[in-house]
């Protein structure tokens, strides 16, 4: 496998570790393109650069305490680097409007990334979320 591919993977496992499970606004800063586009983005969020962080630092981060990101696959090609994931954590605080449960959560998510010059341009993704906020409702 070329080496490209290598560092694209990479950088998306660093998106992951650092920006996502750690929240390191630097990371998120640094490896999101200005132009970056979320064509995952649910209606009314920003699509942008801006719903990623606020994704991310104002959701995640806040609603999930001992929040990991476990890279389960990943496939690289041409531009675009495919991970299947596990957003872990226990939901210790709002999760978009549930309160507190302090139960486990586990969000398995699939996501494309696009990237070029190091920087992620593009993302699209599938995740189970609507699922994790059923059964933490129940």
């Amino acid at each position: 496998m070329s080496t490209n591919l290598e560092e694209n993977k990479a950088i998306i496992r660093r998106y992951n570790h650092e920006g996502i499970a750690q929240g390191n606004v630097d990371t998120l800063e640094e490896l999101l393109a200005p132009d970056f586009i979320n064509h995952s983005a649910p209606a009314g969020m920003d699509a942008g650069r801006g719903g990623m962080f606020y994704f991310f630092l104002r959701i995640l981060q806040s609603a999930l305490s001992n929040l990991e990101v476990e890279i389960l696959d990943q496939v690289a090609e041409g531009d675009k680097v495919t991970t299947r994931k596990a957003i872990t954590g226990i939901h210790t605080g709002e999760l978009l409007g549930l309160a507190p449960t302090q139960k486990p959560v586990v969000i398995n998510v699939i996501d494309i990334y696009r990237l070029r010059e190091g920087k992620l341009t593009a993302h699209w993704g599938l995740t189970t979320l609507s699922d994790v906020m059923a059964q933490l409702a129940s």
